[in-house]
């Protein structure tokens, strides 16, 4: 197996993966672009399918189905919402409990904006309030690391709905964009490794038992 390839749990029906960034979830276009986690699975589990993604640029948690079965499973799961991320990001800005943004009584804000994909501009995504898909995501303050560049916060994030690009959009959108965003970020603090996104915990039903499982992979910026 490919070293930076880290299975958390493996059964008869479910793999869970912690992918580092720099790797595709699927395939791309090219021959340069076909190792990815998918690839790499179904070389040792040739049953493992695809269920959801995340950003080349982004790390953390992949579930992968194994059979169809599971697969659908898996897809309904994430379609009745019933699958729940969490995500640690370090954004540019100084962003605080400010009463601009809807704070719930739980001490989560809330982003409201309806995002379309960007023909012209693929991948990216935009707000569009007329045509765009409805799009939520929550977020709160989380404690900031030594590892922080300097002028920047470390939030938590949830995403209700799973819209390409939702996280890096809706900061985007608020004047807060990732560090590191080769694709909405603007003036950075100083330059960055890698995306500062990391998708670092899950909840969902097992896919055969209906057992609930979690999952966390600690941030590694």
């Amino acid at each position: 197996m490919t070293p930076d390839l880290i299975p958390l749990h493996v059964d008869a029906s479910l793999l869970v993966f912690d992918k580092p960034a720099g790797l595709l979830c699927v395939p791309g276009r090219g021959p340069d672009k076909q190792d990815c986690l998918s690839a790499r699975a179904a070389a040792q589990w040739p049953d493992a399918k695809v269920v959801h993604r995340l950003d080349m640029a982004t790390s953390g948690l992949v579930l992968m189905a194994r059979g169809i079965e599971s697969q659908r499973a898996l897809n309904l799961a994430f379609e009745k919402r019933r699958v729940h991320k969490r995500y640690t990001a370090v954004v540019c800005g100084a962003l605080g409990n400010d009463p601009f943004y809807p704070l719930s009584e739980d001490g989560w804000h809330t982003i409201d904006l309806p995002l379309l994909l960007d023909w012209q501009n693929r991948p990216r995504s935009v707000v569009n309030p007329t045509e765009g898909k409805p799009s939520l995501t929550r977020w709160r303050l989380a404690e900031s690391q030594p590892s922080d560049p300097p002028g920047t916060t470390r939030l938590t994030l949830e995403p209700i709905t799973g819209r390409s690009h939702q996280l890096r959009v809706h900061l985007q959108a608020i004047g807060h964009p990732i560090v590191g965003d080769p694709l909405y970020g603007t003036a950075q603090p100083e330059p960055a490794q890698r995306l500062l996104l990391h998708a670092e915990g899950i909840r969902f039903p097992h896919p055969a038992t209906g057992e609930a499982m979690a999952f966390v992979a600690p941030c590694p910026f």
